[in-house]
């Protein structure tokens, strides 16, 4: 394999001039603590990139991205841990290994039995996890945890018997959510109405929706008919009454739908 990654090894040397003495200042004072925001902040960047389908935007963001790796590893090389070398080979050694198909004599032609694959041969490699649970981030949005610890009580056959119990279970979410108000409970309000953002989340996965996602479209989409509500509005929106508040959302849905054709 003849490859040329002439500005990769040359961004590489870039990280380690800044973190070099008589480099950045900023750069060099970065531990991994301090740059655990960058590397969330960089990665949604990404993410937005991607849903808005711009690609100048997503070379930017994964390189912002890249940059954060690169980072890390300098600073992980500096205190004698490891390096970006260390880091490209464990991952080309652990993607070897958990497509058989592909790098050996296994024969897998469907999408969900690679899946089923690689979970076995990620539980091969960590024998040290003893519980279903074991190996979740704990940094991760709550959707995206709850979508995983899902995933994975489900896998032990721990599952509802059928979509129709799924929805009981969410309205008796709602009931004792209600009750722990009536009671006046704050904390037990609290423990209720994760309850049922939970069952929703199951609910999504039951059918095919990743939870997380959806909810950022209902973000994206209610933001941008607020803005519609705004520029269509005649005087400030806090002079609105609830039916004129009413009439402003609808007129604003419809232009965008208009908008779109």
């Amino acid at each position: 394999m003849n490859m040329d990654y002439k500005n990769l090894e040359e961004l590489i040397e870039v990280i380690r001039r800044l973190r070099a003495p008589g480099g950045c200042p900023w750069d060099r004072e970065q531990t991994h603590a301090s740059l655990r925001p960058n590397m969330l902040e960089e990665a949604y960047e990404a993410v937005d990139a991607i849903d808005d389908n711009d690609m100048p935007h997503l070379k930017e963001e994964l390189g912002d991205v890249l940059l954060q790796v690169l980072l890390h590893s300098q600073i992980a090389k500096e205190e004698g841990e490891f390096d970006i070398e260390d880091v490209a080979k464990e991952l080309k050694d652990k993607l070897i290994h958990r497509h058989p198909h592909v790098f050996g004599t296994a024969h897998i032609d469907d999408p969900d039995e690679v899946l089923k694959t690689w979970d076995k041969l990620k539980a091969e490699e960590k024998t040290e996890r003893k519980s279903a649970m074991d190996g979740l981030s704990r940094a991760q949005a709550a959707l995206i945890a709850a979508q995983k610890i899902s995933k994975r009580a489900v896998k032990t056959g721990f599952e509802w018997p059928d979509e129709n119990s799924l929805y009981d279970c969410i309205m008796s979410e709602f009931e004792e959510f209600k009750q722990a108000k009536q009671e006046g409970d704050k904390a037990h309000m609290e423990d209720e109405f994760g309850d049922i953002l939970f069952a929703v989340v199951n609910l999504a996965r039951w059918n095919k929706i990743d939870a997380e996602q959806a909810l950022l479209k209902a973000n994206k989409k209610f933001e941008k008919r607020f803005r519609k509500m705004e520029e269509l509005s005649v005087k400030p929106l806090n002079d609105y009454s609830l039916e004129e508040f009413d009439k402003l959302w609808r007129r604003a849905k419809e232009e965008l739908a208009n908008e779109k054709i």
